[in-house]
């Protein structure tokens, strides 16, 4: 099993940033920087949807729509993935899920059908106007 915990949400004005962790652990051997990471998000009444990946390189991916503003990064030492969001808007409000998957590469197409084996919980990212 793998244990996803994420941090650093909360409710803020558009234009503020916040930055999410997410924490991971595991069974006994769990090698943090062999898994692909990444962020979803589901807004209030909308699917959820892929913010941005990172694989066990360091390569990594923002969906369009995002990449002039969120960053994704990982620090392998503290098996612990971050999320920059800058620039919010009112839209980015959602919660921001943070999920792991044994593919070193990032699968596509678990990327593209959401099927990462492990998740979080979820943390809440609320931007007024």
């Amino acid at each position: 099993q793998v244990q996803l915990v994420e941090s650093g949400g909360g409710s803020v004005e558009a234009g503020e940033s916040l930055r999410l962790s997410c924490a991971a652990s595991g069974y006994s051997g769990f090698i943090y920087s062999k898994w692909c990471m990444a962020w979803f998000r589901q807004a209030p009444g909308k699917e959820r949807e892929g913010v941005a990946r990172i694989d066990t390189n360091g390569n990594t991916f923002v969906s369009d729509s995002l990449k002039d503003r969120f960053t994704i990064s990982r620090d392998n030492a503290k098996n612990t993935l971050y999320l920059q969001l800058d620039s919010l808007k009112p839209e980015d409000t959602a919660k921001y899920y943070c999920a792991a998957d044994s593919i070193p590469s990032c699968s596509l197409d678990r990327w593209q059908q959401q099927t990462f084996g492990y998740w979080g919980q979820g943390a809440q990212v609320s931007v007024s106007s």
